[in-house]
């Protein structure tokens, strides 16, 4: 096994979100266009892989019970304060799995290939917890985030562990109004010694040339890093049930074991939860996974209410180039599936029903990091489904909150707040490009296609019914701003819990 020495500077402004495939990216500012399509090949705005690191077990300091609540004698933590936080008893939007602990650090270099050199690196860098200013809350945190602050109430279902990286997670969670379910019965014994049961961390390692490395437990596990959780305690049955929208991504599979997915998805179905599925870069690799995961990701891809996907994504899945085409195949093949959004990167959004086709394009912006846009994306397609808002509005808000998200460095706390939504709305500086939109629509049949047009002059052109941008962002500015008063309301609110909690706390002391 060879030795190396890993001197760790201070990280850039940059967090990532957990499981996402290693990639290498340029992230100087320049002048582009949002929402941004994940890593593909070939003519992409992305470089190719950089390496691929199995990761590594990683020892996690524990501070002890206490520090997510009482302890049941067995080193189990029972995580009482989601009980404490917001007590909302409807949600809007939770989340299901993929919960972790981004941990971002700048290295002198990316891991090299082997398997063994990359494990003696990692244990290098695992040797002592890193400062908790290179820390962010990650994976499906981004997306709970960016509802919240778009006035959802949102929940996240998923395990965190009884050390100093769990209790940073809820933090985070309480701190932007997010209610927290953990998936353990209060009854089951957690061995926090085990690193089975430590909260999932993902090491994002930034090279001088700012190429990026993500890292996990979960990428070199057989098995799922949870998979030792096998049913859904009560409080997650009550959680799913209370909520318009339960959201699954395909890196829910790196944690969670197939059996146990399938067994959410088919509860929200019984109990009339709409499911929005996003299968990601991993739903090419379920494709060819176990007989268990292939199932399932079937399963998502028929029951599922909203399919989230890309071009490339919709493409692998359906071997069908033309986006549109491909929407409308997997609406066919699904039995419960009523929109099937496909991310266009630079070029913007399209969605796709059963009578209609909506096209919306990208809002240009300075773009100075693109991670954590496509889950500001999806929070925003949330809010327009919640509200029944038109179709094509529903896309120009998700455009324009991926878009705010990538002016900033980051996900997690990063990711784009309401009043940078409105701001960029108001500007209404989109990418129009009607020669490729043109191309795309020809010769649909379909009942409807509308297109969002900055300008609009006669309204319909032949079968394409164009809508003026101004329209929508007048129509949209009245609701954002309302519920941002909203969350301010809310921010108060738990500020005055926090002051309270402190309060009482120096009494109990004194």
């Amino acid at each position: 096994m060879h030795n190396h020495t890993v001197t760790l500077k201070s990280p850039l402004p940059y967090h990532a979100p957990s499981s996402h495939p290693i990639f290498s990216l340029r992230l100087n500012p320049r002048q582009f266009v949002l929402p941004l399509s994940p890593q593909k090949t070939g003519g992409s705005i992305y470089h190719n892989p950089v390496f691929i690191c199995k990761g590594t077990q990683l020892s996690v300091p524990s501070h002890g019970s206490a520090s997510l609540g009482p302890s049941n004698g067995n080193g189990a933590a029972v995580h009482d304060w989601k009980v404490r936080s917001v007590g909302i008893e409807n949600i809007d939007v939770a989340t299901l799995g993929n919960l972790c602990v981004d941990i971002v650090l700048n290295v002198p270099k990316l891991p090299p290939r082997s398997r063994e050199a990359r494990f003696a690196y990692m244990q290098e860098l695992s040797k002592s917890p890193p400062d908790k200013k290179y820390w962010e809350a990650g994976g499906n945190c981004n997306m709970a985030i960016a509802a919240a602050r778009l006035g959802l109430h949102c929940a996240t279902i998923g395990h965190v562990g009884d050390e100093i990286y769990g209790q940073f997670l809820l933090d985070v969670l309480r701190e932007e109004g997010i209610r927290m379910v953990g998936m353990s019965e209060d009854g089951d014994i957690v061995d926090s010694s085990n690193a089975s049961y430590e909260t999932l961390l993902c090491w994002v390692l930034v090279d001088p040339l700012q190429r990026h490395g993500f890292c996990s437990r979960a990428d070199f596990c057989k098995d799922p890093a949870f998979s030792w959780m096998s049913k859904l305690s009560e409080e997650v049955k009550m959680a799913i049930k209370q909520s318009k929208i339960l959201f699954c991504n395909g890196y829910g599979f790196d944690e969670l074991s197939p059996a146990l997915i399938m067994l959410a998805l088919d509860y929200a179905v019984e109990v009339g939860t709409s499911v929005f599925f996003d299968p990601g870069p991993r739903g090419k690799s379920l494709l060819t996974g176990t007989p268990e995961a292939r199932q399932v990701l079937s399963h998502l891809l028929k029951m599922s209410d909203v399919l989230l996907l890309t071009s490339d994504e919709a493409e692998s899945l359906t071997g069908i180039g033309n986006p549109i085409l491909a929407g409308q195949e997997l609406l066919k093949n699904g039995i419960r599936t009523k929109w099937v959004i496909i991310k266009m990167g630079s070029r913007g959004s399209i969605l796709v029903t059963m009578s209609s086709i909506s096209c919306a394009p990208a809002f240009k912006v300075n773009v100075i990091d693109t991670v954590g846009c496509g889950d500001s994306f999806v929070a925003a397609i949330a809010f327009g489904y919640i509200h029944n808002i038109p179709l094509v509005n529903t896309l120009a808000i998700a455009n324009a909150v991926g878009a705010a998200t990538a002016m900033g460095c980051g996900a997690g706390r990063n990711v784009a707040t309401l009043e940078k939504v409105i701001e960029l709305m108001r500007a209404s500086n989109i990418n129009e490009d009607d020669e490729f939109w043109n191309e795309l629509v020809k010769d649909m049949d379909t009942g409807e296609i509308t297109f969002l047009s900055k300008m609009v002059i006669n309204g319909r052109n032949n079968q394409v019914n164009h809508v003026a941008l101004q329209k929508v962002v007048s129509e949209l500015l009245p609701k954002l701003k309302d519920n941002r008063k909203k969350v301010r309301a809310l921010a108060y609110f738990l500020a005055c819990l926090v002051t309270e909690g402190e309060f009482q706390e120096d009494v109990a002391c004194g």
